[in-house]
């Protein structure tokens, strides 16, 4: 081997040698950094996404706020009684008027039917109880008229908002269907276009229980 050869070989090995160790180093840099930035990324505070459909539970006026979460007819009867105390607390011991105070009342489940007015009531009462277990309790018989509309109303009155389950309305919808052979989507925009005062179909019932809480909306189960 010539000298000349000889050297060059040196050469090209003492540059991979440095090659390789500078390789590593900067992998150990990258690695370093990728640790540190998910060390930062797991220190960071959670904050829930926000999405558009949700922007009414802000725009309630109230300088405290409160969600009830009802499933059952029952539930609903007690939420109403919870509501009211919660009002009459807050006017007697803090001076609170009642637009001072934002609630929201969930109806889904059991309880989604009473979220409707009178009118489908007497429409569809045979579907409504059948889909609640709510008879009325002098005849025995399923309703045709919603029995908690003056509690509605008195609660409407004071500024509370009723969230209607949508998912729940369109399971109403398909009973409806079935009895009378009509199609479920126009019964369900039916439904919707007949909710009780102050109320509107939200997505599903325990999305808006959900969605209130990240909203800073105290929270109740009344059940």
């Amino acid at each position: 081997m010539t000298r000349g050869l000889l050297q060059s070989l040196i050469a090209r090995r003492s540059f991979l040698a440095r090659l390789g160790i500078g390789a590593g180093v900067l992998g150990a840099a990258a690695a370093g950094a990728s640790t540190a930035m998910a060390e930062v990324s797991a220190d960071a505070p959670w904050k829930p996404a926000r999405h558009s459909q949700d922007d009414w539970f802000d725009q309630l006026p109230g300088q405290h706020r409160f969600v009830f979460d009802t499933t059952t007819p029952d539930g609903l009867s007690i939420g109403f009684q919870f509501a009211a105390n919660y009002f009459t607390a807050n006017h007697e011991t803090y001076g609170l008027e009642d637009h001072h105070l934002a609630v929201v009342m969930v109806a889904r489940h059991k309880s989604t039917s009473f979220g409707y007015t009178d009118a489908m009531w007497a429409k569809y009462g045979k579907q409504f109880s059948e889909q609640s277990g709510f008879v009325d309790p002098k005849t025995k018989e399923a309703p045709a008229a919603n029995l908690y509309k003056d509690r509605l109303d008195e609660l409407t009155k004071k500024g509370v908002h009723f969230a209607v389950c949508q998912m729940s309305s369109r399971r109403i919808a398909g009973m409806i269907a079935r009895d009378t052979g009509r199609d479920a989507d126009s019964i369900l925009k039916e439904l919707a276009a007949n909710l009780v005062p102050n109320a509107r179909i939200v997505p599903a019932g325990i999305v808006a229980v959900n969605r209130a809480q990240e909203r800073g909306y105290s929270f109740v189960y009344a059940m």
